[in-house]
């Protein structure tokens, strides 16, 4: 029997509710996932453990969430010396070794803020301490975090690698004047007569910026080394 014109017409538009209603439930879950990574991202910033474990638990956001800027949950929390939140973060293995745009990983901002109980955290999971380009070291080195050189150094961190301008943590630590991690470095098979990509050294970057004191340390220290 053919469908009546009428029949036809509430059929039709039985279909066409069921397709809106199937849109707006789909907008609306996705209005809910986004703010849901907004609301993870400012947990992890504002260290809301509890919120943040429970978007994650929930399986409302991922473990590796960006914002913009390619900034991870675990970066987020990092950069803001979280470690509580950062511990929840690491029960729900995100990607350890991300860098964000500006080139940094977790690890590298841990160790640029000197904070010895992030790189535990991070090491102990399993955080890569080498690798191309900066390196966590280089940013303890470059603000003179001691307690993290000597954190980074003990877990195997090349001493001798270089940033893209070919400078290397000892450079970095004796233009910005950090004794204590020069002297640290010196302890090291750290080469003392590299050059960055200006033809300056360690001694000379040193002397060039007022730190005679680390200067003449890295010159006795070369001749000590010839004998």
């Amino acid at each position: 029997m053919p469908i009546l014109p009428e029949t036809l017409r509430i059929l039709l538009g039985r279909t066409l509710a069921a397709a809106f209603f199937a849109v707006a439930l789909l907008a609306c879950t996705s209005a809910a996932f986004a703010d849901g990574k907004e609301e993870a991202r400012t947990a992890a910033r504002r260290g809301d453990t509890g919120t943040l474990t429970r978007l994650l638990e929930s399986g409302a956001v991922a473990p590796d969430t960006q914002d913009d800027n390619g900034n991870t949950l675990l970066i987020l929390a990092v950069r803001e010396g979280n470690a509580g939140t950062v511990a929840a973060l690491l029960r729900f293995n995100p990607q350890l070794d991300h860098r964000n745009r500006n080139g940094d990983s977790a690890l590298m901002l841990a160790a640029l803020g000197g904070d010895v109980k992030l790189l535990d955290l991070l090491l102990a999971k399993g955080a890569k301490v080498n690798s191309s380009g900066w390196t966590a070291l280089h940013y303890a080195a470059l603000e003179g975090k001691l307690p993290a050189v000597e954190k980074l150094i003990a877990a195997g961190a090349d001493v001798n690698a270089l940033t893209p301008n070919l400078s290397d943590a000892l450079m970095l630590a004796s233009r910005n004047g950090h004794i204590d991690v020069v002297r640290r470095l010196l302890k090291t098979p750290i080469a003392l007569a590299r050059r960055n990509d200006r033809g300056v050294d360690a001694e000379a970057w040193a002397r060039s910026k007022g730190n005679t004191n680390i200067a003449d340390l890295i010159k006795k220290t070369r001749a000590e080394r010839t004998r």
